[in-house]
């Protein structure tokens, strides 16, 4: 199979060396969003939300990834698993990303809110708010070169004044201000939520259209 990722491998006088390092880096990545979690459950972050939530889901995947995909906020099965996309929307995201010849090994997905809103609803502007220094933590130690938003909630903190009708499938790079006060530029691909979908034959194939221009993109940005 040929992934996508371009994996950033330290330089090394040899193959052992550089794979070493590798691993230190990973390891150095995951102890930083590790400490993510344990400030987002020292800070009490939507504690309301937190009271009816079963987990804490902060992401899944592959650290050192070039991709990094946003959704919204868990559902009843992320909840109960402590892990992002593995239901219905899950499985055809799943389906998706090995459309272009990848896996849920060569990307990292996460939500921008990470605890479970009662009932399924639509996260609140307040949540979102409250957690949005955290994601933007998580996207600073990943250092993705694209960032795939998923769905209207994920895209509007990147693009503020879009409409997904009108911006899905369509790169943006845009000025980001991080959480020490310095401004990075971001690739952002908003997308269509994988769970609209499901129950529409047409958006299905946007989708899976949009998708198709990862590859591309990507090319052009390493």
């Amino acid at each position: 199979m040929h992934h996508l990722i371009v994996r950033k491998h330290p330089p090394g006088n040899s193959r052992v060396g550089a794979h070493i390092l590798y691993n230190r880096n990973m390891d150095s990545k995951q102890t930083r969003l590790d400490q993510i979690k344990s400030d987002i459950l020292d800070n009490n972050i939507c504690p309301d939300l937190a009271e009816t939530a079963t987990n804490l889901v902060m992401g899944d995947g592959n650290t050192d990834a070039d991709i990094v995909f946003i959704g919204e906020a868990p559902g009843k099965n992320e909840d109960e698993q402590g892990l992002p996309f593995v239901g219905a929307a899950g499985r055809f995201l799943n389906e998706m990303l090995a459309s272009i010849d990848l896996d849920r090994q060569d990307i990292f997905i996460t939500n921008i809110v990470k605890y479970r809103p009662p009932n399924n609803r639509d996260p609140l502007p307040d949540e979102k708010k409250a957690f949005w220094p955290y994601l933007l933590r998580q996207l600073e130690v990943i250092e993705p070169k694209i960032i795939v938003t998923l769905g209207r909630h994920s895209m509007e903190y990147f693009l503020p004044d879009a409409k997904i009708s009108l911006v899905h499938g369509q790169p943006k790079r845009i000025p980001v201000k991080l959480h020490d006060g310095t401004t990075t530029n971001w690739v952002i691909l908003p997308l269509y939520h994988p769970a609209a979908a499901l129950y529409n034959g047409g958006m299905r194939e946007t989708l899976l259209d949009d998708f198709q221009r990862v590859p591309e993109i990507l090319s052009k940005i390493a």
